[in-house]
């Protein structure tokens, strides 16, 4: 079985079909000329390098690169125009989710009981409590695919320790309910879809997918949840007796909980969505920031609740309506999103979160070998004409730089290595 970065951590990109470049070369009219005042011969080759880019990139693209050991702007173009973020969009879900569940943060899944022991063995309903967490799953899935995870194994060997039940005999009921019915996405229609990676469950189990490879979801996420705890205590030793009825439904109020498991910490969530750029944890924690903080979990619930905490925070107002990008009425600038890195470059559970270059996640395969490798971190961005890749450098003078460079309007195959050779310049930029 491959990992999620191989399987599902890279945004699906629909090629054109275009030769490479023909978007970018397509608009009508000359390329727009750039001007630059640099002022010393590190900042002239670095502005030299940018140009490049842009020129090659297209008259949809804006770059945006800030010393921010010194507040120096040291290359700007078209850094208020609005782009489609694409990925880039997953910054704005996540840091929310960082600030507003902070970094040791964890959402749960719980076993809640109607019932009662007689001797070892309970009698009654257990209800399988969804908390929204992304990773619960099967031991050997969330080894596979995450290196860690809330896994069903762990939540009944919790529930036999805590009870000391040898037998069951009753219901299970899976409970769901704090997200909404919907699978999707505004840009799948609210409908499941498999550019989202998953099922968007309260109570999704291995991602909500049928197979390993997840080319097919499960279209009864909770009741096929509820079916593997009922499975998982027969292979823990519990004697299930007779026939054990699941069904879906809400926990009624005021039962205890018996036993839970909790998910990994924020921060390792942060970097199970950013360095892979997947889409089925940034819509998972979209919700679960709406059903805490915006109540209901929901993605609008969690969009208006990410739209407050962006504005409060960096007084920016980026346009979207999901957590992962995937939408093609997201809308934001490079300036937007230089802000954001700029408030969030002293917090490591944010800068950790991204991919290195040349070494991690989807930046695994790029500036591999050049003097960006290990010393460039970043987030991708990509749709079918939709390239961006913004983050830090540790610049060759030892000063950390952002960089925001967004690119439309042009296939993703022919804007990588401009990014590439782009970021390359920021790294070796010695001012």
């Amino acid at each position: 079985m491959r990992s999620v970065a191989a399987v599902v951590g890279v945004m699906l990109v629909l090629l054109t079909g275009l030769a490479p470049g023909a978007l970018a070369r397509s608009g009508s009219g000359p390329l727009p000329r750039l001007r630059h005042a640099p002022n010393s011969p590190a900042e002239r080759s670095l502005t030299s390098g940018l140009n490049r880019g842009m020129r090659q990139s297209g008259r949809s693209s804006g770059a945006y690169v800030v010393d921010l050991t010194t507040g120096q702007t040291l290359y700007s173009h078209q850094i208020n125009t609005g782009r489609l973020p694409a990925s880039v969009e997953k910054l704005y879900t996540t840091t929310t989710a960082l600030q507003r569940f902070g970094a040791g943060g964890t959402l749960t899944t719980a076993v809640l009981g109607q019932g009662q022991m007689e001797g070892s063995t309970y009698v009654g309903t257990l209800y399988l409590r969804g908390g929204g967490d992304p990773t619960f799953g099967a031991a050997s899935f969330d080894a596979s695919n995450y290196g860690t995870g809330a896994t069903i194994q762990q939540l009944v060997s919790n529930l036999v320790a805590a009870t000391g039940m040898t037998a069951f005999r009753g219901k299970v009921v899976a409970d769901e309910t704090v997200f909404d019915s919907d699978r999707g996405t505004p840009a799948t229609n609210n409908q499941p879809s498999t550019e989202v990676e998953g099922e968007l469950s309260g109570l999704a189990f291995d991602r909500g997918w049928y197979n390993l490879s997840g080319t097919v979801l499960d279209t009864h996420p909770a009741l096929d949840a509820g079916l593997e705890l009922v499975s998982t205590l027969k292979a823990a030793g519990i004697h299930v007796l007779g026939r054990t009825p699941v069904s879906a439904a809400r926990t009624p109020a005021g039962l205890t909980p018996l036993a839970s498991v909790a998910s990994p910490p924020m921060s390792t969530l942060l970097a199970l969505t950013l360095t892979p750029s997947d889409n089925f944890f940034a819509e998972m924690l979209l919700k679960d920031i709406g059903a805490r903080f915006g109540g209901g979990g929901t993605t609008a619930r969690g969009v208006t609740v990410v739209r407050s905490q962006i504005a409060h925070d960096f007084g920016i107002h980026p346009r979207f309506n999901d957590g992962s990008g995937l939408s093609r009425y997201d809308l934001t600038s490079p300036a937007q999103v230089m802000t954001l890195l700029r408030g969030m470059a002293g917090d490591t559970a944010f800068t950790n979160a991204l991919a290195v270059a040349g070494e991690t996640g989807t930046l695994q395969d790029e500036m591999r070998g050049t003097y960006a490798q290990g010393r460039c971190r970043g987030k991708t961005g990509t749709l079918s004409n939709v390239s961006n890749l913004v983050g830090y450098c540790q610049a060759r003078d030892g000063h950390t730089l952002a960089y925001a460079i967004l690119m439309n309007a042009i296939n993703p195959d022919y804007a990588h290595p401009i990014q590439d050779r782009m970021v390359e310049a920021v790294a070796k930029y010695a001012g």
